[in-house]
C-alpha cells in the first residue's frame, strides 16, 4: 500500500487601507512516499579484508603495487519485490589517488597512499542473472556499467535485465560477489621510514527508487 505525504504552505500580503491588489504569492511544495518494504544490506566476513604487513621493499618503486585479491559477498535482502539501488559512501574523502574507488588514507606526511578497486560478479537478483546499471543523476537515468566497478562520489548502481540496462528491476534478495583488491600508490612518492598503516573504510547504503 503506498501512501503519499503532502504538504503546502501559501503567504500573500494586503495592505490594510489601500485598494484591493494582486498579491505576489509562492508555493511551496513537500512531498514523499512511504515505501511498506524495506531492504537491509549485508557482507560476508563482517566486510573485514586484513592485508597484514607489507614489506616497503616489496613495493614497486615507479608504478603501482596490486595487493592480492579477495572476495566478499554483497547482499541485499528486501521484505518484498523493491525497486532499489544502492551507493559506496567513502568515509576517509579525498585520500584516492582516483576519484572513482576508496581511498586507503595518508601517510603521516599527508601522502596519498593507495586505493581499493571493487568490481561487480555473479550478480543475482532472486535467483536470476542480473547486469548492475549505474546512474549518475540520482537515478533518473540508468546506463550499462561496462566495467562493473563499484565507484564512490554520486554513482548510484541497480540490478537490471542484462538486455536493458535502462531499467532497474525489482528485487526481494539480490546477491553479488565483489572482487576487491588494495593498491599501493608507486613508493617513490610515499615517505616509508617508519610503519605506515593504510586502511580503507566504506559504507553501503540502500536507496528506494
Amino acid at each position: 500500500m503506498k501512501t503519499t505525504l503532502k504538504s503546502l504552505i501559501s503567504c500573500c500580503l494586503l495592505g490594510s487601507l489601500a485598494p484591493a491588489f494582486a498579491a505576489s504569492t509562492v508555493d511551496l511544495s513537500v512531498k514523499g512516499l512511504i515505501t511498506p518494504s524495506s531492504c537491509t544490506p549485508s557482507l560476508s566476513a563482517g566486510g573485514q579484508i586484513d592485508y597484514g604487513k607489507v614489506a616497503a621493499k616489496d613495493l614497486n618503486q615507479t608504478s603501482t603495487t596490486k595487493l592480492a585479491e579477495n572476495r566478499l559477498l554483497l547482499k541485499i535482502d528486501c521484505e518484498g519485490p523493491t525497486a532499489m539501488a544502492f551507493k559506496l559512501i567513502d568515509n576517509q574523502p579525498d585520500t584516492s589517488s582516483n576519484y572513482w574507488y576508496l581511498g586507503l588514507g595518508l601517510t603521516p606526511a599527508q601522502e596519498k597512499i593507495g586505493l581499493v578497486r571493487i568490481t561487480f560478479e555473479n550478480s543475482t537478483t532472486d535467483n536470476q542473472t542480473v547486469h548492475i546499471s549505474e546512474s549518475e543523476d540520482g537515478g533518473k537515468t540508468w546506463s550499462r556499467n561496462n566495467g562493473q566497478g563499484f565507484y564512490i562520489g554520486d554513482s548510484l548502481h541497480a540490478p537490471s535485465n542484462p538486455t536493458d540496462p535502462t531499467q532497474p528491476i525489482p528485487s526481494t534478495h539480490f546477491a553479488t560477489d565483489l572482487k576487491i583488491y588494495a593498491e599501493i600508490a608507486r613508493a617513490d612518492g610515499l615517505t616509508l621510514t617508519e610503519e605506515v598503516a593504510f586502511r580503507a573504510s566504506g559504507t553501503v547504503e540502500v536507496h528506494y527508487l
